[in-house]
């Protein structure tokens, strides 16, 4: 997680998940299914998810950035 400093609280917060040999949707999935986000869940501000995937064979990266639904508590 990266929370912005307070002379730049108008940038979101981000919630990444890194993931190897595995999909963008998986790092995502993982975020939510485990509630990564959730520990925000007092924040005031913009949250994002991102998740990034390396494939070791092709040695290509992928990145998917979504904002963060709160379930609202």
């Amino acid at each position: 997680m990266f929370l912005p400093r307070l002379q730049h609280a108008e940038k979101p917060a981000l919630v990444i998940g890194l993931k190897w040999d595995k999909t963008v949707q998986t790092a995502i999935r993982q975020i939510k299914e485990k509630d990564y986000a959730g520990a925000l869940a007092g924040y005031a501000g913009e949250v994002l998810l991102v998740g990034v995937s390396y494939d070791k064979k092709t040695r290509q990266h992928e990145a998917v950035i979504e904002e963060w639904q709160s379930r609202g508590v």
